[in-house]
């Protein structure tokens, strides 16, 4: 499981513009985190693995890191999803420095 890497795409024609409003699997066209407020914080000792906040993240910023999970901080919008469905309260979301 890979985190997301950014894809940069400028069409030189116009026949080049998607007819779809979709990318390539696994591209993010922006960085999108500079607005957020809270950011999820993992708690290795606490994670087990389990990918429950891995299936629910809206915007696919969590991926596994040496069978714990991690968060790509440029692309997650800070909605704290994650930390909710976290049944071992192994996310918590804590003020945006």
């Amino acid at each position: 499981m890979n985190k997301p890497q950014l894809y940069d795409f400028i069409p030189s024609k116009f026949e080049d513009i998607p007819q779809v409003p979709c990318y390539k699997a696994g591209y993010l066209t922006t960085k999108n985190a500079g607005w957020r407020n809270l950011r999820p914080v993992v708690n290795e000792q606490k994670c087990a693995g389990c990918l429950q906040c891995y299936m629910v993240c809206p915007d696919g910023t969590i991926y596994k890191n040496g069978g714990k999970v991690a968060v790509d901080y440029d692309f997650c919008k800070g909605c704290g999803i994650c930390a909710r469905q976290c049944a071992l309260g192994a996310i918590t979301m804590e003020a945006e420095k």
